[in-house]
């Protein structure tokens, strides 16, 4: 006697790993502007006080900025790609034509650069301790932009099992588990549409909605069209001959229409969000 093991796929995920990554990244960033406030002179007395209440040593900001920048950099063009010229423009600014107040950056306080101007100083390596504020500002920014793609990333992992899901209906397919095939292929279907109205705050009387209760819901909500909710229902009734129609089997005939449900239930779950 055949049996068909069903396991859960468990994926994985470093979302969790990644955000912690992220966090250690900006609280580096936030002592790397107190080393660099120390190192130009500039730290307060009330900031040296509590640092030194929670034993908080200062990093080697010369030793440690570099590292920490290009960390930082590969995080900011990954998730806000739209402030990276302005957290490079920070470190250098290779357009300047003079170095003043305004184009002095991390880079020169690197090199514990001063300018001076009629005997004055105009730019010394505190000049750049807004700068590094800024930067730290801007991946602040990242990590906040982060947690809202956390949905994104969910999205790409869920799919990922759904794709592995359909393999296997395919290959039971190709085995002669019509039934078996048409019947993963299903739960898929169902479970892509329960999140996408999910997603679209679409909720059902029922206490267990079905194919056809979410794919109304979603025609009813103008999220799919009527090509596309046809076309849905269509796969709908194929899935409900493999899951419920027990007065037979599916045979030899219905082989296309199991393929057809597997295909396109691939198709769904790439187009309809």
């Amino acid at each position: 006697m055949n049996k068909t093991v069903m396991r859960e796929v468990v994926v994985p995920s470093k979302v969790d790993e990644m955000k912690k990554q992220l966090s250690k990244l900006t609280a580096k960033g936030d002592l790397l502007y107190y080393a660099l406030a120390d190192l130009a002179g500039s730290l307060s007395e009330g900031s040296k006080k509590i640092l030194a209440e929670k034993k908080i040593d200062l990093p080697s900001f010369e030793a440690e900025y570099e590292p920490w920048y290009s960390e930082a950099l590969l995080v900011v063009k990954q998730v806000l790609p739209d402030r990276v010229d302005d957290f490079v423009k920070q470190y250098k600014n290779e357009k300047r034509k003079e170095i003043d107040y305004l184009t002095y950056t991390i880079s020169d306080a690197l090199l514990s650069l001063t300018t001076r101007r009629n005997g004055n100083v105009v730019a010394e390596p505190g000049t750049a301790i807004p700068k590094m504020q800024i930067q730290v500002s801007i991946l602040k920014s990242a990590e906040k932009r982060f947690e809202s793609a956390l949905f994104d990333i969910s999205e790409v992992l869920q799919s990922d099992i759904f794709d592995s899901e359909l393999d296997a209906a395919s290959e039971l397919s190709k085995k002669g588990f019509y039934r078996a095939a048409g019947a993963v292929a299903g739960v898929v279907l169902e479970k892509h549409l329960g999140k996408v109205c999910s997603t679209h705050n679409l909720k059902s009387r029922k206490k267990h909605p079905s194919i056809s209760d979410f794919y109304q819901l979603l025609k009813d909500a103008d999220v799919i069209d009527v090509p596309k909710w046809r076309f849905i229902q269509h796969l709908g009734d194929i899935r409900n001959l493999c899951d419920h129609g027990k007065h037979r089997d599916p045979n030899k005939d219905d082989i296309d229409d199991i393929d057809e449900l597997v295909e396109g239930v691939g198709k769904v779950i790439k187009t309809v969000f």
